[in-house]
């Protein structure tokens, strides 16, 4: 029963769909497909075939495996005893053919590894010392004497290890030649190879060297050692092996492409070709390097809490946003304005910064970040259309006009730049920011005006400064941040004359006693001068910090204190009032109806039963100055 035979036995089974020549050409993919060395059962390699590949013309691989199951049922798949004996003369003739190469007399022995030379010397005066360990006790033993030989030692091992390889490598070159019957001709297969991950492409470079001064490392310590380096790896560095890993992949579509061009058969999609090797972290980090500009948050509440956040390291990450979200709830509603347009503004200029370095990349680059940016409501179906270009040109018109609009903006902003500054003080620059204003001229002068350039290369130059060089700037920073919050503070206390009328005191009015559990804590960590090191906003951070952290009867007991004082307050506050002539009463009474009624206006009423961050600003008042920190405690008594 031959092929031939067999095709047409199988060939009237949808004759209409599959022809002699379509069964034919299944059969050369198929045989294209399989492995180089195909040792195993043929169920075995038959259950690891991908038939995706196989697929050829309009038929797919489902269709593929069908019609050979079909074709396989026909030819016989046993082998007849004259098979066997052909087979067991060749044998016999050559017995070390294949994997019994190695049993060959002659063939040359592979020599062993320092290590095991030094196991080998010293296992058996360790079996006599230690009688009673077994062979794993002991190889963990000399493993770890071993690491611990000096190098002196340890270079003999070496040397003798690479003394003897020299010669096995000789030795195996004359073995081929005297014996090339019994060395397997490898078939090598002409596809292109793919191209490698950055990852790769240094590991490979990175091994010959780590062998060179290692050549006893085993391959896992290999792995373990090159692998921790690489995590380690600086930007800098990881960006040159990302642009050699470009490159190999630009060669690689360019030859696949030649390759498919030759053998149609193949069933390889565009996206196969065309995969990028780079992970999301190394595509962004290249990003970055080519000046693509960071995104800013979404909303303002995010740029609040990010702003925030920068002083809250010390703070645990649980705690974070409850903080920030209790900070935002006590901002008034033109502060929230106030990042509000502050989030509009920069993503406005967010905008117009990325249209510029959209501007600088090649026609695909574009249609990727556009695709994730998902500007102009561009998914990655539209952007991959021939429609995309005009898309995206209109994006530009649109930004740029963003932009002329934005200047125009700036412009009217300068001329009233003291009406603002009395608004809001100026946002807090980074260390970056300062030296980059230090040294902007400069750059503009060496790039002819262009800001881009000059951007990239001084974000460049600051990222390769060391920290000695930073630190100057790093002070400046600090200390810009320090000026910040300073005048935001004294933004939000009230004008001096509401101040006036604060400390319009009644002789001999009682001390208001704190409200809760917690503003009793929070008065004891203020007046006892243990914080006064830290920024006001960092004080409260970690006053609610420390809240958190202390166990539920501590704050039990705290709550007890701050009920007992309320009582002692109520009583001695009834006695005053009592004192008070009727004329001195109704001036006392509209005195803190007034003052509630002016608190109510800017913050609204504070939910009940539920400690908040503006008590905790007003036990800080009670440190710098008792009067303040009295009337705004008062506040709070008329309300009960």
């Amino acid at each position: 029963m031959n092929g031939e035979t067999d095709l047409e036995m199988t060939a009237p089974k949808n004759q209409g769909r599959w022809s002699q020549e379509d069964m034919l050409s299944l059969l050369e993919c198929m045989k294209n497909n399989l492995p180089g060395s195909d040792n195993c059962k043929f169920k075995t390699t038959e259950s690891h075939l991908d038939w995706d590949k196989v697929a050829f013309k309009d038929y797919s691989g489902a269709m593929c495996r069908q019609k050979w199951v079909e074709i396989s049922n026909e030819v016989r798949k046993f082998r007849t005893l004259t098979e066997l004996i052909l087979d067991a003369q060749e044998h016999v003739k050559n017995p070390y053919k294949g994997k019994k190469l190695k049993k060959h007399p002659e063939f040359p022995k592979k020599p062993l590894t320092p290590y095991f030379r030094f196991f080998m010397e010293k296992r058996a005066k360790y079996a006599k010392l230690h009688p009673e360990m077994s062979n794993l006790d002991l190889t963990k033993i000399l493993s770890k004497k071993y690491k611990e030989l000096p190098d002196k030692k340890k270079m003999k091992y070496i040397q003798d290890f690479q003394r003897e390889k020299q010669e096995f490598e000789k030795n195996l070159a004359r073995f081929r030649e005297e014996h090339p019957d019994l060395i397997p001709s490898e078939k090598k297969s002409d596809i292109p190879e793919k191209p490698k991950t950055p990852q790769q492409l240094w590991y490979n470079h990175e091994r010959k060297v780590y062998l060179k001064v290692r050549p006893d490392a085993t391959t896992k310590e290999v792995k373990d050692s090159l692998g921790k380096q690489w995590s380690q790896l600086s930007d800098k560095k990881r960006l040159k092996w990302i642009h050699k890993a470009l490159e190999q992949r630009k060669q690689y579509e360019s030859v696949m492409r030649e390759y498919m061009q030759k053998h149609p058969e193949l069933n390889i999609s565009e996206e196969g070709i065309t995969k990028s090797t780079l992970t999301k972290a190394e595509r962004q980090l290249k990003d970055k390097f080519d000046g693509r500009p960071t995104k800013p948050p979404p909303n303002s509440y995010s740029l609040y809490c990010a702003e925030l956040m920068a002083n809250m390291k010390d703070v645990p990450s649980t705690e974070r946003m409850v903080l920030c979200s209790q900070q935002w709830k006590l901002l008034s509603q033109k502060d929230k304005e106030a990042y509000h347009k502050k989030c509009e503004q920069k993503k406005k200029e967010y905008e117009i910064e990325l249209i510029r370095f959209l501007e600088s990349l090649p026609e695909e680059e574009q249609q990727r970040v556009l695709a994730e940016e998902k500007m102009a409501g561009i998914s990655k179906k539209r952007a991959s259309s021939p429609a995309s270009k005009v898309v995206v040109d209109q994006a530009k018109a649109k930004y740029k006009a963003r932009e002329n609009a934005l200047k125009a903006q700036s412009d009217k902003k300068r001329g009233s730049d003291k009406e603002e500054r009395g608004k809001l003080p100026e946002s807090p620059k980074t260390a970056e920011e300062i030296w980059q204003q230090s040294v902007i001229g400069d750059y503009l002068a060496r790039y002819k005006n262009d800001r881009g350039r000059a951007l990239k290369a001084m974000e460049l130059t600051w990222n390769n400064m060391e920290k000695k060089e930073k630190l100057m700037w790093i002070k400046k920073a600090a200390e810009d941040q320090k000026r910040y919050e300073r005048e935001l503070s004294d933004m939000r206390s009230p004008p001096s004359s509401t101040n006036a009328s604060k400390k319009l005191k009644f002789q001999g009015e009682p001390k208001k006693a704190p409200m809760n559990g917690y503003q009793k804590f929070s008065q004891e960590l203020l007046s006892n001068g243990e914080l006064n090191h830290l920024p006001l906003k960092e004080r409260m951070v970690e006053i609610g910090s420390r809240w958190q952290r202390i166990s539920q009867a501590q704050k039990d007991h705290y709550k007890k204190l701050a009920e007992e004082q309320q009582r002692q307050y109520k009583v001695q506050l009834d006695v005053w009032l009592k004192s008070l002539s009727a004329q001195e009463r109704a001036a006392y009474k509209e005195q803190t109806s007034n003052k509630r009624k002016s608190t109510g206006k800017v913050r609204g009423p504070n939910p009940k039963g539920k400690p908040s961050i503006q008590s905790k600003s007003d036990s800080d008042d009670d440190d710098d100055d008792d009067d303040d920190d009295d009337d705004d405690f008062n506040e709070n008594d008329d309300d009960d």
